[in-house]
């Protein structure tokens, strides 16, 4: 179970604990839209506030075209575009931006939910020659990127439906009640599927009257991509890049063991640090970081970024890309491609650049220029 009793970092326990009482002495009715504030990953900041908005696509790089759509089209119920054309020029531009070998040549696809905005899309990047991929299987323990979190509201069916198709999953479905602040308990549920190129897609359900962890459309009942997952090795130091140069907010960070039956399919009590990171006032697009004991952390099979197969940038939009790259430059991070304007399909008219977080992830920062 990878959501239980959380809070914000730095939290007042006085404060607190003042909370905890107000929020008794009401005592909402079940279903009562009110219980929508109660919970541990609501924000502690506003959202004029944040220096990096939000998390906007995920790069995802394989060669068969086919097992995205079973998975993202048929199964997660999203929408497919493309091919994006693309000019010799840009093509030669996006291959310094994120450091795709020049022996290589691919196709551009996007994934998206036209219905709802404010979701995380995919970037597909399918190429014309065969690619290792970043994992060497599906093991939850091998570091580097690990999920994209779907947010939905029927878990259960949603389960069956991926299962239908031939998917299958860390552990079965995962079912477990969680406090809310006042000491009530509300239901959630998880399922860790295996997705393709030794990727993990995590579908999770709310309830109890509980607000999804990403938009949700209403009419289908699915949603997502809300969240994005990695596996890190001196958690520290990564956090250190996506709080202090990115200027994220660190909303959870606690030691953990995982439980019998839990959606990783870890044996039981096995201890990992686990953290989670929002844009500053957000509540989707969060970043969760797990760091287990270094004697059961298992290497990746190739280096955690394009254009190996799976999970390989993180693009993310600023409001201040002067601010970024003053902070990165400070933190003597490594800069992938100084910044850059490009004419975006999907953002628009765009200033880039692209780091290299501490683990070796590529992290594209954008900002948007009005035209």
């Amino acid at each position: 179970m990878l959501y239980s009793f959380l809070r914000c970092a730095g939290l007042s326990i006085l404060w607190f604990g003042a909370a905890l009482y107000a929020i008794k002495a009401q005592q909402l009715p079940p279903n009562d839209s009110r219980w929508i504030e109660q919970d541990w990953l609501a924000p502690c900041s506003k959202p004029e506030e944040a220096l990096t908005l939000r998390l906007a696509e995920i790069s995802l790089s394989t060669n068969s075209l086919d097992s995205i759509q079973l998975f993202y089209v048929q199964g997660m119920g999203m929408t497919l575009e493309g091919p994006r054309p693309m000019s010799r020029r840009e093509r030669r531009l996006y291959r310094r931006l994120w450091g795709i070998p020049d022996t290589l040549s691919w196709r551009q696809y996007r994934l998206h939910r036209p219905e709802i905005k404010g979701e995380i899309e995919l970037r597909v990047l399918v190429f014309d020659k065969p690619v290792p991929a970043i994992h060497a299987n599906h093991d939850p323990l091998e570091l580097g990127p690990l999920s994209i979190g779907f947010p939905n509201l029927d878990q259960r069916k949603l389960d069956a439906h991926l299962r239908r198709l031939g998917f299958g999953s860390l552990a079965p479905l995962d079912s477990n009640e969680i406090p809310r602040p006042n000491g009530t308990r509300y239901p959630i549920y998880e399922t860790i599927f295996k997705a393709p190129d030794y990727t993990h897609a995590v579908g999770i359900t709310r309830g109890g009257g509980m607000r999804q962890l990403g938009p949700v459309d209403s009419i289908t009942g699915l949603g997502g991509p809300g969240y994005s997952a990695q596996v890190v090795h001196r958690a520290d130091e990564v956090l250190a890049f996506y709080t202090g140069v990115l200027g994220l907010e660190l909303r959870s960070d606690r030691q953990w063991r995982s439980s019998s039956g839990s959606a990783l399919g870890l044996p039981e009590g096995v201890p990992f640090r686990f953290s989670i990171v929002y844009p500053q006032g957000a509540r989707s697009g969060q970043l969760l970081f797990l760091d287990f004991e270094d004697e059961r952390e298992k290497p990746s099979a190739n280096p955690p970024r394009l254009p190996y197969r799976g999970i390989g940038m993180w693009t993310f939009e600023t409001r201040q890309l002067d601010e970024i790259e003053r902070r990165a430059k400070a933190a003597r991070t490594p800069i992938l491609h100084p910044r850059v304007r490009v004419k975006s399909p999907v953002l628009g008219l765009i200033e880039t650049m692209t780091l290299l977080a501490p683990n070796g992830f590529p992290v594209e920062v954008f900002q948007s220029i009005a035209q």
